[in-house]
C-alpha cells in the first residue's frame, strides 16, 4: 500500500510547521561578514608585492631544475663510435 501526500507550501511555512528555526537573518549577517573580509583581503593583495614575494622562489626552483638536468646530461655516457 502506498500513500502519497502533496503539500503545497513555501519553505518558510514548512519550516514553521516543523518547528525549525528561521536562519535567514543569521545567514545574511554571515554573508555580509564574509564579503567584508574578502574585500579587505583583496585590498591587501597588491599585485606588485605578490610578484616580489613569489618570483624569487620561482626563479630558485628553475635554477634547481636546471642544475638537476645539467648533472644528468653530464653523467650520461656517450655511445662508443
Amino acid at each position: 500500500m502506498k500513500i502519497k501526500i502533496d503539500i503545497d507550501c513555501r519553505p518558510e511555512e514548512a519550516r514553521a510547521f516543523l518547528g525549525l528555526p528561521d536562519v535567514k537573518p543569521m545567514q545574511e549577517e554571515l554573508l555580509k561578514e564574509i564579503q567584508q573580509r574578502m574585500t579587505d583581503a583583496l585590498k591587501v593583495m597588491n599585485p606588485e608585492a605578490m610578484l616580489k614575494t613569489w618570483l624569487p622562489a620561482t626563479i630558485k626552483g628553475f635554477e634547481q631544475l636546471q642544475e638537476i638536468l645539467l648533472s644528468q646530461i653530464g653523467s650520461a655516457k656517450r655511445p662508443d663510435k
